[in-house]
This record gives structure tokens, C-alpha cells and sequence, in this order.
């Protein structure tokens, strides 16, 4: 039943999407409305949804989007510590992830600090899907829109390591012997498994375009493959498939330049359909578990948002050359999306059984929610504001 309604509102979304693109209505609003009004309508009598379909789906939209954005990245702009995404990436991302910790154990003194690490790296990566309206827009300064993409593209997975860093030290706590071996599966096997495939593949690529035996149709499916391969991989080898997937976008462009155009073009396109199943199932989750959300999770989304998001940004860009109202905009708009709902999803799935796991979800849950609505709807009237107060 859920499917067709989701084709259906696709094809309808897709007949007003031009007029919604002039409003404060973004996609990801309307899916996740949508999600909620389906759920509460047609109420499951278990009350329970496919977690395991729900997952698989979000994880290949998250690898997608990892391979994409990795491909497409252009290196060159963070060898440069001065520069803007160099800035929001190191010192601005290790802020977040401390405030963000600290936060989460002011909020939730139950939780332990490793607990308090893992929501913090769950909400640590910002979401370029939710924040497109600022990267598209002519009136926002092209090195802020650079740095924001950038940063977006990037940080997702730089997030992972610490994410699966916390999880280890927190089963380790509860008396988990498997802490090095975990990390070791998972960090050091995505990476080599993720640079062997990308290093391999573009060469495979760029070789067998030279040589004209690779037909235009098929090279985006090619380059597409690349991802999905190392997401089957690392289900074999016990790696993370989201390193192998980042690594192996990073490693694709070495001996093939033009995989970032194909992979973009594919994403902009399909994965763009996940991404939107992602919201509404994200929809029909937040109304299943609608009686379970207290005060305590939105006061922490809250934070999240600001404070935890726009300090360590203003620390990051200092001296940098930025006016305030432009740093204020770039740190209100670091909106949290696919990445973290995936993230989540995946901490669950790693059955650790660790006691703040429902506090974690709810707080995950409760700070996607409000930056789908809050950073949607404060687009456009952010860019105006921008325009007016910011120098040109």
C-alpha cells in the first residue's frame, strides 16, 4: 500500500514542483508530511514497520550520496588550512562533535559520554539534499556556497570514524571484548577495500574509454556500479561500507577524472528518489513514535541547531574575513537530513544493546524533524536577509 501512494505523490510532486521551488516548501517537507498523514491513516494493527527494508534503503541513498560527493570533490580546495570548507571541516567539525557531546549529557544525564559521543557524531554531518536552496541560490556568495557544498559533501563521512569510534568504546565499557577487531573491520578494511575498487575501477573506466569500448550510455552506470560494489563488499568482509564507498569516490577520480560529472548525474536523477522515500518513510516513523517524544529531545535539537552548529562555526571562521551576518547564516544553515537518519539507523543495527539507545533515536528523530522545517522554511527569507545586511 505504502508504495503506490509514494509513486503517486511523486508523480503529483513532480507536476507543481517548479511553483513549490518559488515557495518555502521544500520536498523534504512535503514527504515528511506526507509519511505522517499515511501512517496516521492507515495505522499498521501490528504498529511496527519494516525496519530491515527501511534501512537497505536508506543505506543506499547514504553510500550513493557518499560516492557522489567524494568523486566530485575537488581536493585541491582543502589543501589550503585558510580556506573556508578546510576551516569548517577540522576545527569547526571537532567542535560540533564536543559540543554536541557535552550537550547531549546536559540534556541526558543518563546517557554515558561515549553515548553522548555517538548522538553527537550522528548529528554532526549537515545535509546538502536540505540545504540546496542555499547552494543554488545566485544571491549567496559563491565562496559561501563553495563552502557549504564542500563541507556537506564531506563531512558525512568524515563523521563515520567517530561514530563507529564511540560505538566500540561504549560496548567496550559494558565489557565488550571486540573493540580493536571492530575498528579494524571496520575502519581498515573500508578503506583498503574502498581504494582498491575505486583505484581499480577508474582505471578499468578510463581505460576502456580511451580505447572506445565503452559506450556513452552506459558510463554512468559504470561509474554508479563503483558504490554499489563496495556496498556488497563490505557486507562480505565485515567493513563499512560507508568508508568504502567515501574512500572509494575519492580514489575513482585519480585515474578517472570524469567520474564526479557521471556519479552526479545519476544522483541528481534516481537518487534523488531515494532520498525523497527516505523523508517519507522518516514521516512514518516520527508518527509511529509520536506518543514516545518528550520535552527533553526537542530541547536537545534545539541546541543542536544552534548553538552546538553556529559556535563552533563562528570559532572556525575567525579571520577569515567573513562579516558576522554572513557567518551567522552559514552557521544557522547546517540543516541534518539523510545522513544522520541513516547513521541512526545504523547504530541501532549494530545491536550493541547499549542503555541510551531509545534516548538517542528520539533525539535523532526530534533534531531531523525540526531542521526539516525549520531550514526549509528560513531559506529564502535567510538568502534575502543575507543579501541585504552582507557586503557584497
Amino acid at each position: 500500500m505504502f508504495l503506490p501512494v509514494f509513486i503517486g505523490l511523486l508523480f503529483a510532486y513532480s507536476l507543481v514542483s517548479a511553483r513549490l521551488e518559488k515557495t518555502v516548501v521544500t520536498a523534504p517537507i512535503v514527504f515528511t508530511l506526507a509519511g505522517i498523514a499515511m501512517f496516521a491513516a492507515f495505522q499498521p494493527s501490528d504498529q511496527r514497520m519494516n525496519a530491515g527494508a527501511f534501512l537497505t534503503l536508506a543505506e543506499i541513498g547514504l553510500v550513493l550520496l557518499l560516492f557522489t560527493d567524494a568523486s566530485r570533490t575537488d581536493l585541491r580546495i582543502l589543501r589550503n588550512i585558510r580556506a573556508l570548507p578546510a576551516r569548517l571541516l577540522s576545527a569547526g567539525m571537532l567542535l560540533t562533535i564536543l559540543l554536541g557531546a557535552l550537550a547531549a549529557k546536559l540534556v541526558f544525564p543518563q546517557l554515558s559520554w561515549w553515548e553522548a559521543g555517538i548522538l553527537s557524531s550522528i548529528l554532526a554531518p549537515t545535509d546538502a539534499g536540505l540545504g540546496q536552496t542555499i547552494v543554488n541560490s545566485p544571491l549567496v556568495p559563491m565562496r559561501v556556497r563553495q563552502a557549504l557544498n564542500v563541507e556537506a559533501g564531506l563531512n558525512d563521512g568524515l563523521s563515520v570514524p567517530f561514530l563507529l569510534f564511540f560505538i566500540a568504546m561504549a560496548a567496550a565499557e559494558l565489557g565488550d571484548p571486540s573493540f580493536a577487531r571492530f575498528i579494524g573491520e571496520q575502519l581498515g578494511l573500508g578503506i583498503v577495500l574502498g581504494a582498491g575498487i575505486g583505484l581499480a575501477g577508474g582505471w578499468l573506466l578510463e581505460s576502456s574509454r580511451c580505447h572506445g569500448w565503452l559506450a556513452e550510455s552506459f558510463l554512468q552506470l559504470a561509474v554508479v556500479s563503483l558504490p554499489v560494489l563496495c556496498m556488497l563488499a563490505s557486507e562480505q568482509v565485515g567493513a563499512s561500507m560507508f568508508i568504502a564507498a567515501f574512500v572509494c569516490g575519492l580514489c575513482v577520480q585519480v585515474p578517472f577524472k570524469h567520474a564526479g560529472k557521471h556519479s552526479v548525474e545519476f544522483t541528481e536523477e534516481w537518487g534523488q528518489i531515494l532520498n525523497l522515500a527516505v523523508f517519507f518513510l522518516f514521516g512514518m516513523l516520527i508518527a509511529r513514535d509520536s506518543g514516545g517524544f518528550g520535552v527533553a529531545p526537542f530541547i536537545y535539537a534545539l541546541l543542536s541547531l544552534t548553538v552546538v552548529r553556529m559556535l563552533p562555526v563562528a570559532v572556525s571562521l575567525n579571520g577569515s574575513g567573513l562579516d558576522k551576518t554572513t557567518v551567522a547564516f552559514m552557521g544557522w544553515f547546517g540543516p541534518r537530513g539523510l545522513a544522520s537518519i541513516v547513521l541512526g539507523l545504523v547504530y541501532l543495527e549494530e545491536e550493541k544493546h547499549l542503555p541510551g539507545e531509545e534516548v538517542t533515536r528520539l533525539a535523532v528523530m526530534a533534531t531531523v524533524l525540526l531542521s526539516i522545517f525549520a531550514h526549509g522554511l528560513s531559506a529564502k527569507p535567510g538568502i534575502l536577509l543575507l543579501a541585504r545586511k552582507s557586503p557584497s
